[in-house]
């Protein structure tokens, strides 16, 4: 039962299509509609200790539909940055959610004055985007399915590079000392400068027959470029030339079939003070010494979500919905929350006193960061899978900015 169940949990993640699963996010209502998903969807009540206020609302295109997609929102340079899957790119005042810039990266065919006129009622072929979005060096840079990287200018949105790469970019690219981090789908991770995107170096890893859609967001640190791979490994390459300076098993495939044996590491690396935090889908949290990749402890929470922090205390979102908060310095856990068990959570995005999630219905869930207890709720869509919230909310202050499967972009304030 235990194993059938899993099984049924990993068809949201995961594909068949070469070496992973091709993900379509799919409505359990059309697929597996009975008494138990009818009773996920109804949420308990709570006793609401404060009234989350709504500050505006945009539009993001269409968002991202029923793709897998961890296309976050960015804030920097005092604006909010926003895109859809289609190819709509924006830049938004986060304070009033006035459009500053919008830019369309979709794609129509060259075919002259009538092209051009198509235009002006077709939408063109979707440019895919879904690696997510980071700003830096005045500039914004994302990845799209197709293979593409941009480098945006922050305050107009023109192009300033564009390159193709190996494989799909899944995962928002990591930026630091001159140059763009990004992983691939196909095991390919590429050092790319952060002027004018000339490949500086590779490194490759090994994609098991099966695993996750979806890939690690690299982390720099200390001189080099951290990533997870679909392995089960940590591995740390120096920014200045692009050699291992060591890689970690974290876990390591076991069982009889290939869907026992998926051990992605499928999370941004958390660094601290010389220290590692990453999680794998086969259910080991680890914290690694920075310098060496030494296990310091180890507990065993399986996890595709990002694992965030505030002060001593991690907060793991588990692959059934589970949040937990643990102690950063030993991995004692501190409580757990399972209230909201199989609604296809978010990370935990720390805010104030609290730590809140989305989940798949559209609603985010605001949880006391010392007990777990859940404090207050906001409708962000409208009880539908199709207007869930899919990905972690940005915060910035007392307000957060959530973004809807359906494209709808919500600056939410705490009071």
């Amino acid at each position: 039962m235990i194993k059938s169940m899993r099984a049924l949990s990993l068809l949201t993640l995961l594909g068949l299509s070469g070496c992973s699963i091709m993900p379509q996010w799919m409505d359990a209502r059309t697929w597996f509609a009975d008494e138990e998903e009818l009773k996920i969807q109804q949420l308990e009540p709570i006793q609401a200790e404060f009234s989350p206020q709504l500050a505006w609302e945009k539009e993001i295109g269409d968002g991202v539909g029923d793709h897998f997609s961890r296309l976050q929102p960015v804030l920097a340079y005092d604006k909010l940055f926003a895109a859809s899957r289609h190819g709509e790119v924006k830049a938004f005042d986060p304070e009033t959610g006035k459009v500053v810039w919008q830019q369309s990266f979709a794609r129509f065919k060259d075919g002259g004055f009538f092209s051009g006129i198509a235009r002006l009622w077709e939408s063109g072929e979707s440019a895919r985007i879904g690696g997510g979005l980071t700003a830096s060096y005045e500039k914004l840079y994302f990845g799209t399915e197709n293979g593409e990287v941009y480098a945006l200018d922050v305050n107009t949105g023109d192009t300033v590079w564009r390159v193709e790469v190996e494989g799909e970019v899944l995962a928002k690219p990591a930026v630091e000392a001159g140059m763009v981090v990004i992983n691939t789908g196909s095991g390919l991770m590429l050092g790319l400068d952060a002027e004018t995107g000339e490949e500086q170096w590779r490194y490759e890893s090994d994609v098991p027959p099966l695993s996750l859609r979806g890939i690690a967001t690299p982390t720099i640190s200390s001189g080099g470029a951290m990533v997870g791979t679909a392995s089960g490994k940590m591995a740390i390459v120096i920014m200045e030339n692009g050699q291992v300076a060591w890689e970690q098993t974290i876990a390591s495939p076991s069982g009889a079939t290939e869907l026992d044996r998926i051990v992605d590491i499928d999370v941004e690396p958390l660094v601290l003070g010389g220290v590692i935090y990453v999680v794998s889908f086969d259910g080991t949290l680890a914290a690694l010494e920075l310098r060496s990749g030494r296990v310091i402890w180890k507990r065993e929470y399986r996890s595709y979500r990002r694992i965030t922090l505030d002060g001593n205390n991690l907060f793991v979102v588990d692959a059934n919905s589970v949040v937990y908060a643990l102690d950063r310095r030993n991995g004692v856990e501190l409580w757990s929350q399972n209230s909201l068990r199989s609604r296809v959570l978010t990370a935990a995005a720390p805010l104030s006193d609290y730590v809140v999630v989305g989940d798949k219905f559209g609603f985010l869930h605001w949880l006391n960061q010392s007990d777990g207890k859940i404090v207050a709720r906001f409708a962000a869509g409208d009880d539908d899978t199709d207007e869930g919230v899919y990905v972690e909310p940005v915060v910035q202050g007392e307000r957060l900015f959530a973004v809807t499967r359906d494209g709808q972009l919500k600056a939410i304030d705490t009071p």
